[in-house]
């Protein structure tokens, strides 16, 4: 069983930065695209970055581009997302997913909230 564990999330500043992590168990990322969602409430799901398997090729929605950066270590099973000059619309669950377009497993889920 494949788990997606998020983490980092948390309250801060707009302006401020956060790195989400997300790790996974159960099953290598090494031949998968990894995504990063967010949805906030009322809102519908969002998908913000990915990031692909082979040569790290990554995108983003024109939200989030130059602000947002996906990455990840094969070697430690975990997908990141750097997240800077945040701003008070990005508050959002944020959960990474295996997969983009589609997706077959994500995780719970990390909250972030923007203050202005």
């Amino acid at each position: 069983q494949v788990q997606l564990v998020e983490s980092g999330g948390g309250l801060v500043q707009s302006g401020g930065s956060l790195r989400l992590s997300c790790a996974a168990s159960g099953s290598s990322l090494d031949n998968y695209v990894m995504g990063w969602f967010r949805q906030a409430p009322g809102k519908e799901r969002e998908a913000i970055s990915c990031i692909s398997s082979s040569d790290g090729t990554t995108k983003y929605a024109d939200s989030v581009k130059g602000r947002f950066t996906i990455s990840r270590d094969n070697d430690r099973n975990t997908a990141y997302l750097q997240m800077n000059y945040l701003r008070p619309e990005d508050t959002a669950l944020y959960y990474c997913a295996r997969g983009f377009g589609s997706t077959d497993y994500r995780g719970q889920g990390t909250q972030v909230t923007v203050s202005s």
